[in-house]
């Protein structure tokens, strides 16, 4: 067994309703004012009351920050500190979907009133340090895992991205309450599943941190997102199933949080960043065609993961990974996603940028079972174009 170091968000909290867990939460510190941290979406339908009413009833003065947006903007991080230093909060409760909880624990981090550091100088691996303000996180779908990561993404230029990561930005507590979850529409309850199963699937296959523990979490997790995201799917107000997707989504986050994700990720990015799909979107268009990449190197991961979501499968490591290959299709197939490039009107021209942007980065394709060039990028990127 390789040795390793695990990492994860103390306390988890988790079931139907569990969100009137937050009220204890909240009143074991002496808390002065809070910070909900959440975008347009989530004040428009409504979803965030459930929150407000507790902090009224233990009678806790907030304040709702809601001008988050997808793939957050370095200017939209920075307003939002800002925001946050004026209000003087000291608790932050990050609430709705990845881009939401990412930039919560940025303004954890950056409004604490000793923090030194600014935005700039904590891009990369364990540059953010402590200070940071008490941080709690409800996610609102089930897909990024971001709720149980050291990790946040911000968009750094037109089409360029970098990550902060550290384990400053571990949360103090994650509620996961799948009545949060129920409205979402089937397009992005598609996305958000296949990208939490990508999750699973790269931290059991990461190439320089995969161990046995985040083996064991992206098992389950993609037990639960395989048997689960055809239900949910079919029945958006199945809460049971919306439940299993819910764990299952951090228990791929706790994977890839210490077996980090690779080539997947590393080319869903750029097409993100050019075009401003969603992350889920993005790699459910690369997914397939990285499996069979990296294949000739990760066989014998795929094959014991098909055996894992179909125990009655048998064959040689080669037909058990190829099976594992057409699973995945055929959850791609039932997604409802546009999954080729022409279709979402990218010009084929575009393509050698693209693979060009996926080779910076290197802290994703370090984790790649398999070493790919950018001939490589653009063969996959061609593959998927019609």
């Amino acid at each position: 067994m390789n040795p390793f170091q695990f990492q994860t968000v103390p306390n988890i909290i988790a079931g139907l309703g569990s969100i009137q867990e937050l009220k204890q939460v909240l009143t074991q510190q002496n808390y002065h004012k809070a910070l909900i941290v959440t975008d347009a979406g989530m004040i428009q339908h409504q979803l965030h009351l459930p929150i407000l009413e507790i902090l009224n009833q233990i009678k806790l003065k907030h304040i709702v920050y809601a001008d988050i947006q997808a793939d957050p903007p370095e200017h939209v991080v920075l307003e939002a500190v800002d925001f946050a230093k004026q209000e003087q909060v000291d608790v932050i409760i990050g609430f709705g979907g990845g881009s939401s909880m990412d930039v919560a624990k940025i303004i954890a981090l950056l409004a604490h009133p000793e923090q030194q550091q600014n935005l700039s100088e904590i891009y990369g691996v364990n540059q953010a340090k402590a200070p940071r303000l008490a941080l709690i996180l409800i996610p609102t779908t089930a897909g990024t895992g971001s709720e149980v990561t050291p990790i946040s993404i911000v968009t750094t230029g037109a089409t360029t991205k970098m990550g902060v990561v550290s384990p400053i930005l571990y949360a103090d507590v994650a509620i996961l309450d799948a009545t949060f979850t129920q409205g979402l529409p089937a397009h992005i309850t598609a996305a958000t599943g296949i990208d939490a199963m990508v999750h699973a699937i790269e931290a059991y296959t990461s190439n320089l941190k995969k161990n046995f523990y985040a083996d064991m979490l992206a098992k389950n997790a993609l037990k639960l997102l395989n048997h689960n995201l055809a239900k949910v799917l079919k029945d958006g107000a199945d809460l049971e199933a919306r439940q299993n997707m819910l764990v299952g989504s951090m228990l791929a986050g706790q994977a890839f949080a210490n077996a980090p994700v690779g080539a997947v990720h590393a080319l869903a990015y750029p097409l993100g960043g050019h075009f401003h799909l969603s992350h889920g979107h993005t790699n459910a268009l690369v997914l397939v065609e990285v499996l069979k990449f990296n294949a000739p190197k990760a066989k014998q991961h795929y094959a014991e993961l098909m055996q894992l979501l179909d125990p009655r499968s048998t064959g040689c490591t080669d037909g058990l990974c190829d099976l594992f290959i057409d699973h995945m299709q055929n959850h791609l197939d039932h997604s409802g996603l546009t999954l080729k490039l022409k279709d979402l009107n990218i010009a084929e021209a575009k393509l050698p940028q693209l693979a060009k942007d996926a080779m910076l980065q290197t802290r994703l394709l370090q984790n790649n079972p398999r070493e790919m060039t950018e001939q490589d990028a653009l063969h996959i990127y061609q593959a998927i174009y019609a």
